[in-house]
Order: C-alpha cells, then structure tokens, then sequence
C-alpha cells in the first residue's frame, strides 16, 4: 500500500502537462504537494506546517459578494476565486466546482437543496431538506439493483422535472427480444420524453459551465496553485442516512431493520469506493474528501458505532488505500470516543480533521496513526481578533504540530470568512510553524 501511494504521490508531484508560467510557480506547486505528502506520511516537513481550510462559499465573503450571486454568475465565480489565489496563496484549495450552478438546479426542479438566490435568501449557504427518500420497505430495491433503485425511485422523488422517470423500464429488460420492444415504447411518453428532453438541456449547460471551471484549474495549476481534493465520497451509513433515509429513517432502521441495514451498507460500500477513485483516476490528485457526518460521539452508541457505521467506513477506507489513494476524513463535531478505532488502520495513510476533539488527546492517541489537521473554531475566526487566532494557531502547533503529521485548518468547513483573521491564521502558521533542526529552539 505504501509503494503504491509513493507512485501515486510522484506521479502527482510531476505536475504531468502543466506549462507552469514560471519556475516560481512550478517550485510552488512542488512545495506545497511535498508538505501534504510529508504531513500524511508523518514526517517533518522540509520547511513549515501545511495550511488548509475546507471551504464552499468563504472566498466570495472575502470579496463582498454574495452566495445567490456566484450560483448564477461562472464568471464573477471563478474571478472571485483566482483574486483568492492570489491575495493569500494557499497551500491548497477548494475547487470553484463545489459551488453549485443555480441555472442547473432549477432545470432540473431540484428538491434536495434549497439554495441561494432561488429559493432562499442569496446571503447564505445551502440548505439540506432532510426526508426520507426511500421508503423503509424499499431496502431489498436497493440491494437487489442500486443502480436501478436510483433511476427509477430516486432521482423522481428528488427531481421534478425528472418524475416521469418512475415510468421507465427495468435496464434488465433489454436483455431478451420479447422484453425489449415492449419496454423501449415507454420511452415514447410524452412526459418521459419531456424529461429526457430536460435532462439532456442540463446537461448541456453543466457541460458548458464545467468548461468554464476547468480553465480555472488549468490557470490555477500553472500559476503553481494545488486543488485540495482528487475526488470524494461519502461513509456507507451516511450515504444512506443523509440521502436516502434521513437521520430519523436511518436511527429507527437500526432497531427495526437491523439486518437489511447491515445488508444494504454491504451492497453500498463498494460503490462508496469506486466513486472515491473516480475522480483521482481521472486528475491525478489522490486526496479524496469523506465528510463524515453520523457517527460522532452524541449521534449513535459505541455499539451502534461498531455495528454499522465503523465496519463499513474502514472498508471504504482501506479501499482507497490499496489503491494509493489518501483519505482526508472530516471528523464533524467531537470524536473523542472513536481514537482508538482510529487507531486500527495503517500508519501514514490518512488524514483525520477534527472539529470538537481534544487535539493533545489526538496527538496523544492517534499521532503515530494518521495525520491530522482541524480544531481552529469557525466561531473564533468569524467572531475573535487577530491575536486570538494567533493564540489558537500558536497552542495547536505546540501540540498537535510537535514531530509532524499536523495540517494547521479550522474544524469546520467555512461559507463566511474575516480578511484580518484568516489572515492571521495563515500567516502566523507561515511564521511560526517552522521546522527548524534539533539544535535550534523550536522543537515541533
């Protein structure tokens, strides 16, 4: 697993088809792969702590436009995120790709979301409208087909103007003559034809806008700048939870429907694998994002834990591993109580940021493991005063930075921001967060 992750790291590292436009930016680009890399092999890097913050709208509070507005303006979006770039020069990134495309979500009468300058105000963030998009007697569906269970029972409950997909024929059908005429008539709906239609215009337009995106990767890569993550995916229980049936469908399954839960978290967790490696195969980036937003402290039992969550997610994470892959898990809220699950997987290999954990415990318990990152309060950063922030950095370095394997980032993913204590959180870290040789006085 090591070998492959070095291969993988090098063939990142080489920067393939980048025309860096100077031989600043391509020692940039070098320098800032070579601190992650260390950092998740827990090493010491060659110069400073690695800096990070995971991020959806934070850029455009930085410049004094609004999340409605970038939804349904690419081009205000990605000019926004290039001054980004350039004005606090992070170690990392995140994709501009991770804004949505408002003009898309409504073609699509889409009604998972609320979002900005649609149906919400254009001040703030998305918004999740949790329901249970699988009925509780539906498990066998899913794990009969998935792939079938999402085109015919699920995209039609989350997508108006795709309901009429609830009328389509079982792709099994084509298998055999008798069955396939038959079944290809029902594509001369009206109304499925009308969604096919729709369909094929979003697609046009997600086409045309994810252009626009990648000539924003292509400028960022050349002036040295590294996008954050390769790909990512989700933890099979919350795969199923958040999206399919929700955090109250969910809970009452493991005490109703134990068993087809467990089958069903079985049947997903290798798509939950092959969607993680999708986007590394394609960009080279071998980092890929898994939030993982169930299975902290207070939301389920340790028993519960080990039952349907941990099992499952740790296949997830030895999947992308043997593949070369680095997992960056984003630990929401506190896990306090799962460092010693953590504690099981092999060294060098992960990357672990944390919210509300104690990071001395961390370091303490899982230092030798896996890299970590995170514990900078988004309040602090939103609410505290330079000096502050800087008190913060300061403590985290001390500990968790002592040796390696720290990525200095707030614990939570940020949608607002402040220029001056964003500033002091990079810059501090820049400063003081050196590694220096053993004679000298700093000692992490």
């Amino acid at each position: 697993m090591e070998e492959r992750q070095e291969v993988c790291f090098n063939r990142w590292l080489s920067g393939g088809n980048i025309r860096f436009v100077s031989p600043e930016a391509k020692a940039g680009y070098k320098a800032r792969i070579t601190r992650l890399k260390d950092a998740v092999q827990l090493k010491k890097m060659p110069d400073r702590i690695f800096i990070f913050q995971v991020f959806t709208f934070m850029p455009v509070a930085l410049f004094d436009a609004t999340p409605g507005e970038v939804m349904y303006d690419g081009g205000k979006l990605v000019s926004i995120w290039k001054r980004f770039l350039v004005e606090y020069e992070p170690d990392f990134y995140m994709t501009p790709a991770s804004v949505s495309y408002g003009p898309i979500l409504e073609k699509l009468g889409y009604k998972q979301y609320k979002w900005p300058g649609y149906n919400m105000s254009e001040k703030y963030s998305y918004q999740y409208v949790e329901n249970e998009y699988m009925e509780p007697d539906e498990y066998h569906l899913l794990i009969d087909d998935p792939s079938d269970f999402l085109l015919r029972r699920y995209l039609p409950r989350i997508s108006e103007s795709l309901a009429a997909f609830k009328n389509l024929f079982p792709l099994t059908d084509i298998l055999a003559l008798p069955t396939m005429v038959p079944s290809l008539a029902k594509l001369g709906l009206p109304e499925v034809q009308n969604s096919l239609q729709i369909l094929i215009e979003a697609g046009r337009t997600a086409f045309k806008w994810f252009n626009d995106i990648s000539t924003f990767e292509k400028e960022a890569h050349e002036m040295g700048f590294v996008n954050g993550f390769g790909g990512s995916t989700r933890a099979p229980f919350d795969l199923i939870g958040d999206t399919l049936r929700g955090t109250k469908g969910i809970i009452m399954d493991m005490y109703r429907n134990p068993d087809q839960l467990l089958k069903a978290l079985e049947r997903v967790t290798p798509l939950t694998i092959k969607t993680g490696l999708a986007g590394p195969l394609q960009s080279g980036n071998p980092i890929v994002f898994i939030p993982l937003h169930k299975g902290s402290d207070g939301s389920m039992s340790d028993d519960h834990f080990k039952t349907f969550y941990w099992p499952f997610l740790r296949e997830l994470i030895l999947g992308l591993i043997r593949e070369g892959c680095v997992p960056f898990l984003f630990a929401e809220s506190g896990y306090n109580s799962r460092l010693q699950y953590i504690k099981q997987l092999p060294k060098g290999n992960c990357v672990w940021m944390f919210d509300r954990t104690d990071m001395a415990r961390v370091k303490e318990v899982i230092g030798q493991t896996a890299c970590i990152a995170g514990n900078v309060p988004v309040s602090k950063m939103l609410s505290g005063r330079p000096e502050e922030i800087k008190t913060l950095c300061k403590e985290l370095i001390d500990v968790a930075g002592r040796n390696g394997g720290y990525i200095m980032s707030c614990g939570s993913s940020m949608d607002e921001a402040k220029p001056e204590t964003l500033h002091a959180m990079i810059d501090f870290t820049k400063e003081y967060g050196v590694y220096r040789r053993e004679k000298e006085a700093k000692h992490y």
